[in-house]
């Protein structure tokens, strides 16, 4: 059985200066609970790792809002006028990934290997500071593994033992993050008292360290 906790307690285990993935495609399968309680705690110099900066008002937006971030690895700020604003004050990196060179870095990560080749980003800023590899005739961008100190995710419905069900397109970004951070925080909407099926479980319970309670 996975270790239940309160929103309270899982909000305290992000560190200072930590690196941490958080799942969700704009406010679409976001773990907005954990995050509300790192803003109360303020817990600040994050590397946020995530597909974008969300808006202002809501889950991960509102760490920038509130200034808790250092860097953000995303793949697009433009709907969060304020990553945009304290980039341009310099009181934030932001690295910009391609979606799917991201989405690939963290399967990387979460796979132990040392890398990919893309031709995603050749001739462009994107390649800048990057190692060029041809092969075949052909030249590729060499894009280096993403992990993380922490990897705040969503489900739709988990069971006791971690095992979670994550509905239609809620899956996004929190299924790879599961993999590729040393410690996992799983925030469901509901959890089972039963397992879940097999044929239900979108993440199995062996890449989730914590499940978070509808407690505070």
């Amino acid at each position: 059985m996975k270790k239940l906790i309160s929103v309270s307690e899982a909000g305290k285990l992000i560190t200072p200066n930590a690196s941490v993935m958080v799942g969700g495609f704009l406010r679409c399968g976001s773990p907005y609970k954990v995050i509300d309680e790192i803003i109360k705690n303020k817990i600040g110099g994050l590397t946020l790792i995530a597909n974008d900066t969300s808006f202002e008002e809501y889950d991960r937006g509102k760490l920038i809002a509130n200034k808790l971030v250092k860097k953000a690895i995303v793949t697009h700020i433009g709907t969060n006028p304020e990553t945009g604003r304290q980039l341009n004050a310099g009181e934030i990196e932001v690295e910009l990934v391609p979606m799917g060179t991201l989405v690939e870095r963290i399967r990387c990560g979460g796979a132990g290997l040392g890398g990919f080749l893309t031709p995603t980003g050749k001739g462009t800023l994107v390649e800048d500071g990057k190692q060029v590899i041809e092969s075949n005739g052909r030249k590729y961008l060499l894009e280096t593994p993403l992990r993380a100190d922490f990897a705040i995710i969503y489900a739709t419905k988990a069971d006791k033992f971690g095992n979670a069900f994550l509905d239609g397109t809620t899956r996004n970004f929190n299924t790879v993050m599961a993999t590729a951070a040393d410690v996992v925080i799983l925030e469901p909407e509901e959890i089972s008292d039963e397992p879940l099926d097999p044929a239900q479980i979108t993440i199995p319970g062996i890449f989730v360290d914590y499940l978070v309670t509808q407690e505070k």
